[in-house]
């Protein structure tokens, strides 16, 4: 059987969720990174982790694909909403505990939910993030100029919208494997496409409510199989903060990604899915 797209409702709103594989298999829940809706988990990611024996949900965040959206600029929410949603969601699929695996933004996500809900969660797995009030190391100098040179984009022009972030994908990218401009491309057409407020769902993420102390020194309360995924070359979250978060979880595992940067990219999933398949099992 195929994907299966549904609305959820989960508290006062509506999500936008897609589910792969069986629903009696050990589940993974996939939490998406800022402004990243649910296409970024790639399908042939999720199928795959779905033939390995798990039931994989993916789902578009507050303000991205076909989720609920509020105005720019003015997101009702902060993360304690957004760790609600992945346990919501939990509930709406009637799963007791499942593996949450998140991405940056997405990644401290599933540390708050299993720091609060430890009883949601049976693993995590933790790509491209780190966690708040740990170790520093300072972004890339050559990211930090791009961001700041970045010029306006016009958010009535959907082609110059693609181009500027396939631009920002480029800046997060390794600098020393080609990036794959082609393929960025029809992923972002493809994200956008399909969102209801294009510049709600790149902005409001940047202007979330913060709304929860810094928690670094709480990583030692998980207390269940923790795998972190990082590129060795993440400009934005260098790899020391990934280190810093596998000393602090007890029992944790690092797999260091070569040639890769801030990003979850196709070359890696011959590593990456295996590594999940044995951390996420029941």
């Amino acid at each position: 059987m195929g994907p299966v797209t549904e609305m959820v409702r989960v508290g006062s709103v509506e999500l936008c969720a897609q589910s792969f594989g069986e629903r009696g298999d050990p589940a993974v829940l996939l939490i998406g990174g800022s402004s990243s809706s649910m296409d970024w988990w790639e399908t042939d990611f999720c199928t795959q982790l779905a033939a390995g024996g798990r039931f994989v949900v993916r789902y578009d965040l507050r303000d991205t694909g076909q989720s609920v959206h509020y105005p720019p600029g003015e997101p009702d929410y902060g993360s304690v909403e957004l760790v609600a949603d992945a346990v919501g969601l939990l509930d709406a699929y009637g799963i007791g505990s499942a593996c949450l695996m998140g991405i940056s933004m997405g990644g401290a996500m599933a540390q708050l939910v299993a720091l609060d809900h430890p009883d949601r969660v049976s693993s995590l797995v933790l790509v491209s993030t780190m966690a708040p009030g740990g170790p520093s190391a300072p972004m890339d100098e050559r990211l930090r100029a791009h961001f700041e040179s970045a010029p306006e984009v016009d958010w009535s022009d959907l082609d110059a919208v693609v181009g500027q972030q396939v631009e920002h994908a480029r800046a997060l990218a390794s600098g020393s494997v080609p990036f794959d401009e082609a393929g960025t491309r029809a992923l972002v057409e493809h994200a956008l496409g399909r969102t209801a407020d294009v510049r709600a769902s790149l902005t409001n993420h940047n202007v979330v409510r913060d709304d929860r102390e810094p928690w670094f020194s709480r990583l030692g309360e998980i207390r269940v199989p923790t795998l972190v995924v990082h590129g060795e070359e993440d400009p934005l979250m260098p790899l020391p903060l990934a280190e810093a978060m596998v000393a602090a979880i007890p029992g944790a595992t690092l797999l260091v990604e070569p040639g890769v940067g801030h990003e979850f990219v196709r070359r890696s999933w011959a590593v990456v899915i295996p590594a999940v398949l044995r951390v996420s099992g029941g």
